[in-house]
């Protein structure tokens, strides 16, 4: 055969990337593509729609009430809408809800994570299993269970704590105790970082499944030890999912109602100490005055539900910038 015949010519080069996903869309002409397109568009702009007039509406309500208002909507002590003149505000509630929920994150977040690291790189699949289970199970448990229990169990056997607490560390002030039914800040923390754990311990638990098992390889191949495996290659690559996590069960303990309200005793001051009776949450306030709230005191509470959702959108936009400044550890980057 003589060589000159044949085909000499170099093989097509490849399209690049953005090209062959140019061709893509505008090859989508079937009517399940178009369907699908539409309807992920539609329910994306629906969502900014809703958030939207829910903003209006609260916005439009907590106006008429504060424009009412004679006292200080910010740092007044005192919750008298229907009083003339009528005087509220919502210093106590912005601190019952920010403590309540630094506290149960402080004590959900570290136990869950564990939980998490146990159940995927430590406990047996015949013992992993069934915690996994039990724990899927908690996260189903309606809010009144949860506050039925604390008002039953949780609240009467919180002395000793309490007590021990004192003892110690009394001096500090914040864990100062005079005695008392123990109904304060550390025991709706305490029942908030139980409801908000099992959240916490299923997405961080998925997380840490997903983490590529080449990179746990290449640690051990290196000497590392299981410890040194999961801090090196296992907590970096699922910490923008324990963040993610983490805002869920936030998101959880700044709105949850029946529970705090079951536990609670609720006033319009703040103590220094997390052990003494008193305090107050926006959920809990809504839930227990708006029955019996007259027209004015209805708007003064959804004006403190718009204080309520504007905290919620910033701890979420903090959790974006938080996650989006690790994206490199993300599952899609592995």
């Amino acid at each position: 055969m003589d060589i000159s015949t044949q085909n000499t010519s170099a093989p097509p080069t490849p399209e690049p990337p953005q090209a062959e996903q140019k061709r893509a869309a505008r090859g989508a002409t079937r009517p399940g593509d178009r369907i699908f397109l539409g309807l992920s568009r539609g329910s994306g702009i629906l969502v900014l729609v809703i958030m939207a007039a829910i903003a209006v509406f609260l916005s439009y309500r907590a106006a008429l009430a504060i424009s009412k208002d004679e006292a200080n909507f910010f740092t007044t002590f005192e919750w008298n809408p229907s009083g003339i003149p009528p005087q509220f505000g919502i210093a106590v509630l912005v601190y019952g809800t920010i403590v309540s929920s630094i506290i149960a994150m402080v004590i959900a977040v570290p136990i869950a994570v564990g939980i998490a690291l146990f159940i995927t790189h430590y406990a047996p699949r015949r013992l992993g299993g069934p915690i996994a289970y039990v724990i899927d199970l908690l996260a189903a448990v309606p809010s009144i269970v949860y506050g039925l229990w604390g008002f039953m169990v949780l609240v009467p056997h919180l002395d000793g704590l309490y007590g021990w607490l004192d003892e110690y560390l009394g001096w500090t002030g914040i864990f100062e105790w005079n005695g008392g039914a123990p109904r304060s800040m550390l025991t709706v923390g305490i029942l908030l970082a139980i409801m908000i754990l099992p959240i916490i311990t299923n997405v961080s638990r998925e997380v840490f499944r997903q983490v590529p098992r080449m990179h746990e390889e290449a640690a051990l191949a290196l000497g590392a030890t299981r410890w040194e495996v999961i801090r090196m290659s296992v907590l970096p690559f699922g910490r923008s999912g324990v963040i993610s996590a983490s805002m869920l069960g936030l998101g959880r303990a700044l709105g949850e109602t029946m529970a705090v309200a079951m536990v609670l005793s609720p006033s319009f001051d703040i103590n220094a100490s997390l052990l003494d009776p008193g305090g107050g949450t926006f959920a809990q306030n809504i839930a227990s005055k708006f029955n019996e709230a007259t027209p004015m005191g209805r708007d003064a509470l959804i004006a403190s539900g718009l204080v309520l959702f504007v905290i919620t959108l910033l701890v979420n936009g903090a959790a974006r910038m938080i996650i989006a400044r690790r994206k490199e550890y993300s599952g899609a980057n592995a």
